[in-house]
């Protein structure tokens, strides 16, 4: 009876053991998962924060570009273009992005509703016949909140010694009243050929000295280009 009461008394201590055993495994068990929601948790309020802060300082950028209240507006043409040959980005369009990064404006770019062709030859023969026409090709989309802009560059390749017709389908279409207009062009030899007094003829608007460069320059000497976008901007103070 001794030996039977002894070894009752043995189970019965291990038993306790056990169930001690196992509630300490379990309450750790409990700890390690409450802790780990925990952490769940703040890394997922920490990575709502992140969202929320990339999200406001994005708003902050745009709001901080549109304080400038300048935007380039060009028309440009890859393809074969004449003394740079087949090209990936048009001539206008890089002195274009040059303007907009150095003075924090806004880009459009006019594209053409019927695209222009790609060879030069065939071109050649579109602008032409453009001009001779006198034509206003239309053009796809539209500035968007264009009363937020006072100042306006104005980008275009110089074809024939004017600008092409698209460009003035832009200019009549729009208000420049109290706007600051500033071209700019990519040309063969020819500058900007008078340009700046046809658009100021047409817009009524203040104008600032523009800005020529050849479009080989624009294209196979990016450095050169991008030091004369520079000193042309100071001069015209629009940076320091």
């Amino acid at each position: 009876m001794a030996l039977a009461l002894g070894m009752t008394l043995l189970l019965a201590a291990c038993g306790a053991a056990d169930n001690q055993k196992e509630t300490s495994v379990s309450t750790e068990t409990g700890i390690q998962e409450e802790t780990e929601n925990q952490e769940t948790v703040q890394n997922d309020a920490a990575g709502i924060v992140s969202e929320e802060n990339e999200t406001e300082q994005a708003v902050n950028d745009e709001e901080e570009r549109m304080d400038t209240g300048m935007i380039v507006i060009y028309f440009s043409l890859a393809g074969e273009q004449y003394s740079v040959g087949v090209i990936e980005e048009g001539n206008t369009s890089i002195i274009a992005r040059m303007i907009a990064e150095q003075t924090g404006a806004d880009l459009f770019e006019i594209e053409a509703a019927e695209p222009y062709p790609q060879t030069y030859s065939e071109l050649l023969d579109v602008s032409r016949q453009e001009m001779s026409e006198n034509a206003r090709p239309a053009y796809v989309g539209d500035v968007e909140n264009w009363e937020e802009y006072d100042t306006v560059f104005i980008g275009y390749p110089n074809w024939w010694g004017d600008m092409p017709m698209i460009v003035y389908s832009f200019l009549e279409s729009h208000d420049w009243n109290g706007k600051t207009v500033i071209p700019f062009c990519t040309h063969g030899g020819s500058g900007l050929s008078g340009t700046e007094a046809t658009i100021e003829d047409i817009t009524g608007a203040a104008m600032l000295d523009g800005f020529a460069i050849t479009g080989e320059a624009a294209q196979n000497d990016r450095e050169a280009s991008e030091n004369r976008v520079t000193e042309w901007l100071k001069e015209i103070g629009l940076t320091e």
